[in-house]
């Protein structure tokens, strides 16, 4: 079994997008350095300033993350892993297929259920519809060549 990435994201952004991403995180965390270097003794006095300062520093960190592609959310499948990024800031969930019990396939959703007793949601939404068909054909695969019980189910309501 080959390697397959889908990505969950609605296009895939040029170079010169990213390059702006990384160029306004840059510029948002150096205009929150300069505030805090010569506004110092206004920040004493307002909190205000602190949380417009913290916002900066995060929206800063978030577009140079996003412009190194590191929040792009995907699906991947390997030969015995499957990883899943639903989430932009959230880190990579690994499922090895050792220790997926069972696997169930909604309409618009997934669940993995483990054998610890856990279980892991993919919700797809309705905004990007293309993408469910051959992700939901990838997971059939993988749980064929995996011996993984597969049930598809239809949404309850």
């Amino acid at each position: 079994m080959e390697n397959k990435y889908f990505s969950l994201e609605p296009k895939d952004n040029p170079r010169v997008v990213k390059i702006f991403q990384l160029a306004l995180g840059i510029i948002c965390i150096a205009i929150a350095v300069f505030w805090i270097i010569f506004n110092i003794k206004s920040l004493k006095a307002e909190n205000r300033l602190w949380a417009t300062n913290a916002f900066l520093v995060l929206f800063g960190i978030y577009e140079i993350l996003a412009g190194t592609g590191k929040t792009a959310k995907y699906i991947k499948t390997s030969q015995g892993e499957i990883e899943i990024k639903q989430h932009s800031v959230l880190p990579v969930m690994k499922l090895k297929s050792g220790d997926i019990e069972r696997i169930e396939l909604y309409p618009l959703s997934m669940i993995f259920y483990l054998k610890n007793r856990k279980k892991v949601s993919m919700r797809f939404g309705l905004s990007y519809t293309e993408v469910i068909e051959p992700v939901k054909d990838e997971i059939n695969e993988f749980a064929r060549v995996n011996g993984i019980q597969l049930e598809e189910r239809d949404e309850e309501i």
